[in-house]
């Protein structure tokens, strides 16, 4: 009779396992379809469709379907189903800033500790996506840009950063394909990945920070641009700002530099300068009783959230 008993409890084990492990498979695939295209935002996901395409049961499907809630991907509505999750662009801006964050960092850290290997592996990339870029293939491109920025992530060393950075890569997957949604941006995304490797075959730490951080806030702006094309530009004759979009253009100002010399920390050290002898003309001017001329402020990159007009807009909205 134990016999029995312990035979029934094998058998329940092993389906158990069985059915976790198609489970596990399941919710790749489904993860897989969602970072490539094939769900869009708000879509609710077909269990009975998923289930004849892949060939399990609904069970495996639902179980992982949960897993995906839990990271981010899915959002379950009761008594409706899941649903593919549409990030409002309040988290999805909070999201791709910290993103920025965290890859210039790992774009720094890969430069102090680079080998010849991972650059070779990087610029052959690099060559795959101007090959794509001359054909204007945005299909082709998309998962040979997720791999270069991968690569870069695992380059880099440090697999808590990696680990949290995948993470948000995988809640902005709609996102950042948009900001990849026309032929003519490819090249500048390209020529912007070119701009990092370079940084870090130079060996620049700051370099190569300034240059990471700036390609995934140009990209905040180029996916708002896609997703509202008629306020890309402003209206004729009026030289108003664009609607929308006015946080991640600010940042947009403040981080696209031109390609930076090697000398980074020379620049930077001259800047200072600038500023030092700035603050005492100022002073002087205050003792002779004139105003000092204001200088134009310069559009280079800073290493901190955006302009104070941004902060300032962000902290009103969430009060």
């Amino acid at each position: 009779m134990s016999d029995t008993v312990n035979l029934t409890n094998s058998f329940s084990a092993i389906d158990f396992l069985r059915t976790k492990s198609l489970a596990n498979v399941v919710q790749a695939e489904i993860e897989r379809m969602i970072i490539d295209g094939e769900f869009q935002p708000n879509e609710r996901v077909n269990e009975n469709g998923l289930s004849q395409r892949l060939g399990v049961s609904r069970g495996p499907i639902r179980e992982a379907c949960s897993a995906l809630a839990a990271m981010g991907l899915i959002e379950i509505i009761p008594n409706r189903g899941f649903f593919i999750r549409a990030l409002s662009n309040e988290e999805s801006l909070d999201l791709s800033e910290a993103r920025a964050g965290i890859f210039g960092c790992m774009t720094m850290m890969l430069a102090e500790r680079a080998t010849d290997a991972q650059i070779a592996i990087l610029r052959a990339l690099l060559a795959r996506m101007d090959e794509i870029v001359a054909l204007g293939e945005v299909h082709t491109y998309y998962p040979v840009n997720l791999e270069f920025h991968k690569q870069i992530a695992s380059m880099s060393g440090n697999n808590r950063l990696n680990s949290i950075y995948q993470s948000f890569v995988r809640e902005l997957h709609i996102q950042r394909y948009r900001a990849l949604s026309s032929p003519d941006v490819l090249h500048i995304s390209n020529s912007e990945h070119r701009e990092i490797v370079d940084a870090v075959e130079a060996r620049d730490p700051v370099r190569a920070l300034i240059a990471g951080r700036a390609h995934i806030l140009n990209g905040i702006v180029r996916s708002n641009r896609a997703m509202h094309p008629e306020d890309a530009a402003p209206a004729a004759g009026t030289g108003a700002p664009p609607r929308k979009g006015r946080r991640a253009a600010g940042v947009l100002a403040q981080t696209t530099v031109p390609a930076a010399p090697a000398g980074s920390m020379a620049s930077a050290a001259q800047a200072t300068k600038s500023q030092t002898a700035g603050k005492a003309s100022s002073a002087a001017s205050a003792n002779t009783g004139t105003k000092a001329p204001v200088a134009a402020k310069p559009a280079t990159a800073t290493l901190g959230g955006g302009s104070a007009a941004a902060k300032k807009s962000r902290a009103t909205r969430r009060t």
